[in-house]
């Protein structure tokens, strides 16, 4: 069945990883590969998709080549065991695939017209809609469940903005930050724990919306700024154990003088030369 068709010699390197993958699970392989399961495979997934993203934000075409296969053995190995259980291959997946791709690009495998991005996005969005309507109730409800918090508010909006159903004017989503601090200080004035924790959800939601808005991918700046806490905080660190001092033993005006320091010395770095 579909391990036959997965299984057949090909002269690629791609094939030869399919036969790798199955010999590593065939009586006589591999004793950790054999016990393997889709589910017990999930966070090798998960860490090898995220290994590929810091070779991206690296910029660094090795790590990334490297980083690209390892993620391609975590598909192979989940499409061996679905053709294992005679389920499907990666052939089937690779078609299943790419039909999908020529009928959510009808502009560029049929004859619909588009004017840009927009309209590519909407189309998909749509295609999408239809394909999905008998198991979805809503076009929202194809997000994964375990994307992290940020990332799902963000592909939450994205697809909302897509449908149409969007702010006008950036000045709107401005004003839509301000309410919801205006809120949250209320509900830190009232001492309401229910409620700050939902007004500040609040916050972090429009704040994601605001970065969408602006084309700014919400969690690169939100890494960005952890790489400089991590950097200015270690400098304090240094500063401190080169006086033979601790944070508890040290004023508040020379932490922020460090810091300051820190922040100074940044800075320069930025600038060029």
């Amino acid at each position: 069945m579909a391990d036959k068709r997965t299984l057949r010699k090909k002269p690629s390197p791609f094939y030869d990883l399919v036969a790798i993958y199955a010999r590593l699970r065939a009586p006589g392989g591999c004793p950790w590969d054999r016990v393997q399961t889709h589910a017990s495979l999930r966070p090798y997934l998960i860490e090898e998709a995220y290994e590929v993203v810091d070779a991206i934000d690296e910029a660094d075409p090795a790590k990334l080549r490297e980083e690209l296969g390892d993620l391609l053995g975590q598909v192979l190995f989940h499409a061996q065991l679905a053709a294992e259980k005679g389920r499907f291959g990666i052939d089937d997946a690779i078609r299943v695939h790419a039909e999908k791709m020529r009928r959510r690009h009808p502009h560029i495998f049929g004859t619909t017209k588009v004017r840009g991005v927009g309209d590519v996005l909407l189309n998909w969005e749509q295609i999408k809609y239809q394909e999905k309507k008998q198991e979805r109730s809503s076009a929202l409800d194809g997000i994964p469940r375990h994307l992290p918090a940020l990332l799902k508010a963000h592909r939450m909006q994205d697809k909302a903005a897509r449908l149409g159903f969007d702010w006008e004017h950036v000045d709107q989503v401005f004003a839509k930050l301000d309410e919801e601090m205006r809120e949250f200080g209320a509900a830190y004035a009232r001492k309401d724990k229910r409620m700050i924790r939902e007004e500040l959800g609040d916050i972090l939601f429009a704040l994601v919306n605001l970065a969408r808005y602006l084309e700014v991918d919400p969690e690169d700046a939100l890494k960005g700024t952890i790489r400089k806490f991590h950097d200015r905080f270690r400098h304090v660190e240094q500063r401190l154990k080169r006086s033979n001092k601790g944070f508890k033993d040290t004023s508040s005006a020379e932490k922020i003088r460090l810091w300051n320091q820190a922040k100074g010395k940044a800075g320069k770095k930025r600038k060029p030369s």
